[in-house]
């Protein structure tokens, strides 16, 4: 398929995919709103009339001039270990009921994946419905916070701040805060700038400050008035501002309930802890992750596996690092200053035979950004094991994350 899609690719039954265009956005808004939420169709006209995004962002299938299915490619950034990580992820998307079960949303996620490449990521992040979107490459991988119930709040005293609505003036401020909270995680993904304005309008959350002395000290975002009181992405500049800002942000909707979503160990993790109910976990909610080329990103990440290496003190000069995903392998030459690029080789069925891992394609998001590492996954999934533990659990341990979207997934 033409990458660019400018001239309509034809598909069955006489549709045709293509680039959606200025006179499609009154019908995909309609068709969004239909499917989704009626605030989908005021997100998709902040992304494609933003002059970082733009209508190329976006792609249709057409049934002569009528719109009955499409999707839209954000650009993205996840960091891990410090090395950025170009990525996409496929949102707004939407089919017409009577012309489901063709393939078109198969036919635009190749779509979205051809132009994700072009645009240099090496992975796509999705939020996405059980299941579906593992037909197209795609398996879970990080974690999704819990989001608790808040069982008292703090004293009612000693408020040193005023909770506004956020100004495009306040996006650095929110910006800095959040990279305060990100830092101490390993696996990151921030909002980009576009993100950030397309907050500041759209209409299915708020973004809130909490200001003192003119300067904003923490900030946060919440579900829109008449829904359940959801408080997510709350940053701060310390503990009692965390405090204020879970103080002010009740105050919006007096008496009634609110769920926090925790940040475990950062500023407002730490703060909330006495006023939130701790629940186990019940059900597992996880960001999905593509990897569309492993050798691509396995060659990104060699700075951060001769970190892990060198601070672990292993030496393994001379001898490959050797993973294998059953179908194909991957070799990582070990050099006396750093890790040579990365080759790829045919299948390996016993990669304990040369002293390398064994892990299943669709474990090998979960080993590279998850909760669990080699060591982890090799417990519960009889096709990830290493021949040597202490090596491959040093290259791969377990990941905190924290991600952030721009829908949220709750």
């Amino acid at each position: 398929m033409n990458s660019g899609y400018s001239v309509p690719v034809s598909l069955p039954d006489g549709l045709a995919l293509r680039e959606a265009r200025p006179s499609d956005l009154d019908q995909i808004g309609a068709l969004l709103s239909e499917r989704g939420e009626p605030d989908d169709a005021v997100d998709h006209r902040l992304v494609v009339t933003d002059p970082d995004a733009g209508l190329s962002t976006c792609a249709v299938v057409v049934d002569g001039d009528r719109v009955v299915s499409t999707a839209t490619l954000l650009d993205e950034e996840v960091y891990i270990g410090g090395i950025r990580l170009p990525a996409g992820q496929v949102e707004l998307v939407a089919t017409d009921t009577e012309y489901e079960g063709r393939g078109l949303v198969r036919a635009l996620m190749h779509w979205a994946h051809e132009r994700s490449a072009a645009r240099g990521h090496v992975v796509q992040a999705m939020i996405g419905i059980p299941y579906f979107y593992r037909l197209f490459g795609y398996e879970y991988a990080i974690d999704i916070p819990q989001a608790l119930n808040v069982s008292t709040l703090p004293p009612g005293d000693g408020r040193t701040g005023t909770l506004r609505a956020a100004l495009p003036s306040d996006i650095p401020s929110m910006a800095a805060l959040q990279a305060s909270a990100q830092s101490g995680f390993d696996v990151t993904m921030p909002h980009s700038a576009a993100c950030w304005r397309w907050l500041l309008d759209h209409e299915a959350s708020s973004l809130w400050v909490l200001e003192h002395a003119d300067t904003v000290i923490a900030t946060a975002r919440t579900t829109p008035p008449g829904e359940e009181m959801l408080l997510a992405e709350a940053a701060a500049r310390d503990e009692a501002a965390a405090r204020d800002l879970l103080s002010g942000v009740a105050a919006l909707a007096p008496g009634d309930p609110i769920r926090i979503v925790h940040r475990a160990g950062t500023v407002t993790g730490n703060a909330w802890q006495e006023f939130i109910d701790h629940e186990p976990h019940r059900n597992a909610e996880q960001y999905y992750i593509r990897i569309p080329d492993v050798a691509a990103l396995l060659d990104r990440l060699r700075p951060l596996f001769w970190q892990r290496l060198t601070a672990a003190g292993i030496d393994r000069t001379g001898r490959d690092i050797v993973i294998s995903t059953f179908g194909a392998h991957y070799r990582i030459p070990v050099l006396a200053n750093g890790l040579g690029e990365v080759v790829t080789g045919g299948p390996i069925q016993s990669p304990g035979a040369v002293e390398g891992a064994g892990v299943a394609p669709d474990h090998l998001a979960a080993l590279l950004f998850g909760p669990h590492g080699m060591e982890g996954l090799t417990r519960i999934r009889p096709d990830v094991y290493s021949a040597d533990e202490e090596l491959f659990q040093v290259l791969f341990p377990p990941l905190t994350a924290d991600v952030l979207s721009y829908y949220l997934p709750y």
